[in-house]
């Protein structure tokens, strides 16, 4: 049987003297200067136990991972309605495609993709200030994770916001169609924030665990959510969690998974552990090179893939 923890040091190792690193997310300037060097993990297991290497407790940009616990909380306000607003299909497109969200009518084809996460982030809005939605958003990652210091960057915030253009574009388009009912500048400073989320392999790991075990609380009790809506998150983690490289991560890794251009990466193994990897060096689909290679690792010897041995 395989030592959990000795795996998590010696994948730590094993990524720290990697030469390919992938390129860090310069086009938002905040993060142009992050050390590619960089690489964290947090492993979650079922009993509570929590194993975690190299950088583990180094905060980052969390980025797009953010939008699970904004699709988490999307749901629980407006229910299945959501889906008349925004698609359940992989993209197969990049993450800021304005061609396919033109294509298809403004309708973007999932909630993980920026013009589907901004449409998610106008439903959190629903008439409040972005003070309001952006304290819901912090409260509901403060209650998962059982961490209160988690908090935003605001100077990735502003670094966002500074060079948006496209993020403006998009919801612009979804405003044009219909398919935003608060102002543009409100639900983008909703949207710029929530990416600006800065947490650390370990808090990370700790918030994903509703998602791991059912949709309950492993140490408040109760339900966060429902075990079929924890099921349906995890199965659009799978085919929609890394933009359009997507089907070759799970192809690889075989669990569901949410990368963010900041280098983190969230991933649920259903009923056994909640896992987070960090490393800001990203592919030229957005998602971290080292992260992936530690999830195949672990899914390949943990035997953890939901496809089975």
């Amino acid at each position: 049987m395989v030592d959990l923890n000795s795996l998590v040091h010696d994948i730590a190792a094993e990524m720290a003297a990697r030469e390919e690193r992938g390129t860090v997310a310069s086009y938002i300037p905040e993060l142009a200067g992050v050390d590619p060097a960089g690489f964290g993990i947090a492993v979650v297991g079922a009993d509570g136990d929590t194993h975690v290497a190299g950088d583990g407790d180094t905060l980052f940009s969390i980025q797009s991972v953010s939008k699970v616990f904004t699709l988490t909380l999307a749901l629980g306000k407006v229910g299945d309605a959501l889906w008349q607003r925004v698609g359940r299909e992989p993209s197969g497109n990049p993450f800021n495609s304005i061609v396919q969200l033109e294509y298809e009518k403004g309708i973007p084809r999932n909630p993980f993709i920026n013009a589907g996460a901004i449409a998610v982030a106008d439903a959190i809005l629903a008439g409040h200030t972005p003070k309001v939605a952006l304290g819901e958003i912090l409260r509901f990652l403060h209650f998962v994770s059982d961490d209160e210091s988690i908090h935003i960057d605001s100077a990735v915030a502003r670094s966002e916001q500074a060079t948006g253009f496209r993020n403006a574009a998009l919801a612009n388009y979804l405003r044009a169609c219909g398919n935003l009912r608060n102002p543009v500048d409100l639900v983008l400073g909703v949207y710029f924030h929530h990416c600006a989320i800065a947490m650390s392999c370990r808090q990370l790991a700790m918030a994903g665990r509703y998602l791991a075990f059912g949709g309950r609380h492993p140490t408040a009790g109760g339900k966060v959510i429902s075990s079929e809506r924890a099921k349906r998150i995890n199965a659009l983690m799978l085919t929609c969690g890394h933009y359009d490289g997507s089907g070759d991560f799970a192809f690889r890794v075989g669990i569901p998974a949410k990368s963010g251009v900041g280098g983190g990466i969230l991933a649920v193994v259903p009923g056994k552990a909640s896992i987070a990897v960090w490393s800001p060096g990203l592919d030229a689909q957005g998602n971290s090179v080292l992260g992936s290679a530690a999830l195949e690792l672990v899914s390949r010897r943990m035997n953890w893939s939901i496809f089975g041995d």
